[in-house]
């Protein structure tokens, strides 16, 4: 029995918010920019580690780890009001929940197939189309061409090539769940008070991802120490990133903040080569500074024309 243990239940929500306000405090006390940065290379460590589980464990059994973890640690801060609903807010939740299945699912098979960033490069496809699809301007074309560019020098062309076709097939699956997050949490936010809209989809998302995900991984799933890295994965790749661009975004334009977000695909091709030893030939690298560009010009005009 514990030492501290007591005649009536224990009531963690006293601690469990004395702990939230300390490391609000503490994210206050950094300036946005580097909360985005931080977050930035938070989800590509998370994503470096879970590349490294391959080993062990197949793609669909790591998104079973990194979605439950994930589900766990925000339920326990943030649990999803579902008293009241309507059944369109069902929907939308069940949909989100779903979409965010299916980008983690198909990115992290791109992933095992891809280096970490031409996997990320050509998912930053999605987000991209979507800022482009809003927009009317006609220079926007400049940033699809230089989109359309990187993924030429990205494609596996010719018997020697090093990259796969599955892998290219899969990474864009996961950049058009990636541009249906987007809008699906937007939406979500009008109908879900805080963060409980997310709450709600990554507990659906951990229930769709549940039978393949423990189907492949089996009796695997149960060592102590790839349940560990699994928690470690989706804190890294969940929890911490989108604390920290939630805390940023109040104090800082989506501009800014879309612009850092366009040095996602770069970092993690450093990470990709710090944590993995992937290293890259000039035309992939040149490919992703491409789709960066591509990202940032997009952004910059956005913010321009408003």
């Amino acid at each position: 029995m514990s030492a501290f243990a007591l005649d009536e239940p224990f009531d963690r929500r006293p601690c469990l918010s004395r702990a939230g306000s300390v490391l609000r405090a503490a994210a206050d006390s950094i300036p946005p920019s580097s909360l985005v940065l931080l977050g930035i290379f938070s989800v590509q460590l998370g994503a470096g580690f879970a590349k490294e589980l391959f080993a062990a464990l197949p793609p669909s059994a790591v998104v079973f780890l990194r979605i439950a973890a994930g589900a766990l640690i925000l339920g326990a801060f943030v649990r999803p009001r579902l008293k009241g609903l309507a059944g369109r807010d069902w929907a939308l939740g069940i949909g989100f929940g779903v979409t965010l299945a299916v980008m983690n699912l198909t990115f992290y098979e791109a992933l095992s197939r891809l280096p970490m960033g031409i996997a990320v490069a050509v998912e930053f496809l999605g987000p991209l189309g979507v800022a482009v699809a809003a927009s009317r301007r006609r220079i926007d074309l400049l940033w699809v061409g230089l989109a359309g560019a990187g993924v030429v020098l990205l494609a596996p062309w010719g018997e020697s090539a090093s990259v796969s076709w599955a892998g290219i097939a899969f990474a864009m699956l996961a950049g058009a769940c990636w541009a249906g997050y987007i809008l699906l949490s937007a939406a979500a936010g009008q109908r879900f008070p805080g963060t409980s809209g997310l709450s709600f989809a990554m507990i659906v998302s951990a229930v769709v991802i549940a039978p393949v995900g423990i189907t492949t991984g089996g009796a695997d799933l149960l060592q102590p120490e790839l349940l560990l890295i699994g928690l470690g994965v989706g804190l890294l790749s969940s929890v911490i990133p989108y604390s920290l661009e939630l805390r940023a975004l109040r104090r800082m334009p989506k501009q800014v903040f879309g612009i850092l977000m366009s040095m996602e695909p770069a970092a993690a091709a450093l990470i990709g080569v710090l944590l993995l030893s992937e290293f890259l030939h000039v035309q992939q690298w040149a490919a992703i500074i491409c789709i960066v560009a591509a990202s940032l010009g997009s952004t910059r005009m956005a913010g321009r024309a408003k």
